[in-house]
């Protein structure tokens, strides 16, 4: 297994908080930390402007972790957010979901976890016994034509 791949949702959060820069570059400076993870880049953290829907204007935030990445997406005019945090080793979900809710402060929120890389090695032993058996298969295709 590579690792678990949080999605989660939020609404009713405050139009304050989820139009505040320094809230979410805060949130992603110390989160990784919380969540034991090694952070290798400082948080980004920009507006953007909606496309097609002028409401849907925001901040977006990641911070690249050793482990993977957290990002985090506002609507503040739809007091709504959407979090995605990808890690190559475990993580205490609930923990990390308790620490963006206690932030944010939403009515509802939803989450999913999503158990990623089923079939990545993570030995080399692994690896070269997935890549043997790959190549016999190929090799048995070739000839079969």
């Amino acid at each position: 297994m590579f690792g678990p791949h949080l999605i989660m949702e939020a609404n009713g959060c405050s139009y304050d908080k989820l139009n505040n820069e320094k809230l979410l570059t805060d949130l992603l400076d110390q989160l990784p930390e919380k969540m034991n993870m090694t952070k290798i880049m400082a948080p980004y953290v920009f507006e953007y402007k909606g496309g097609v829907e002028p409401d849907d204007w925001g901040l977006s935030g990641i911070v690249i972790i050793a482990e993977s990445h957290l990002a985090f997406h506002t609507f503040p005019d739809k007091g709504f957010l959407t979090v995605d945090i990808f890690s190559c080793k475990d993580f205490d979900v609930a923990h990390a979901v308790s620490e963006i809710v206690k932030v944010f402060e939403p009515e509802t929120w939803d989450q999913q976890l999503i158990q990623r890389g089923r079939e990545f090695p993570k030995s080399m032993t692994r690896a070269k016994l997935v890549l043997d058996n790959e190549r016999t298969q190929f090799s048995q295709l070739a000839y079969a034509s």
